[in-house]
């Protein structure tokens, strides 16, 4: 019978979605995932963002080396972070935004929680892109 993996060995559960011009979010479904993701996927020049105050999951927009994402990009995965909280049936939500490289775990804090700095707050529509795999 297989042993059970750590579950730092399991391979996280995430939601992934292509926005316009081939820029990849991903955003996780548990705390676990959200662990994983904010600390161990985002590279760190990666944009992090999870909805202010609130629980819900923690977004990735993935930055290729050497790129920029535009400010209508940044907001389209805002909006993804919106769109995985409960507020979803909002019409303007605030979403913090940072670069991965801000977004900390505070020593024995529980799953899913983080700290981060130089966040900037978006007041974004919540919403996913049209034909995600």
């Amino acid at each position: 019978m297989p042993r059970p993996q750590r579950p730092d060995k399991v391979e996280p559960k995430l939601w992934r979605y292509e926005l316009p011009g081939g820029w990849v979010v991903l955003a996780g479904r548990t705390d676990q995932d959200n662990d994983r993701l904010s600390l161990k996927i985002a590279k760190a020049n990666d944009f992090w963002f999870h909805v202010k105050g609130l629980p819900g999951s923690h977004v990735v927009l993935q930055v290729p080396a050497g790129e920029k994402p535009d400010n209508a990009t940044i907001k389209l995965a805002a909006g993804v972070a919106a769109w995985h909280s409960k507020k979803r049936e909002a019409r303007q939500v605030a979403v913090s935004c940072a670069e991965a490289r801000y977004v900390t775990k505070p020593r024995g804090a529980k799953p899913g929680t983080v700290e981060v700095r130089k966040e900037k707050v978006l007041n974004v529509r919540p919403g996913i892109p049209e034909e995600s795999p």
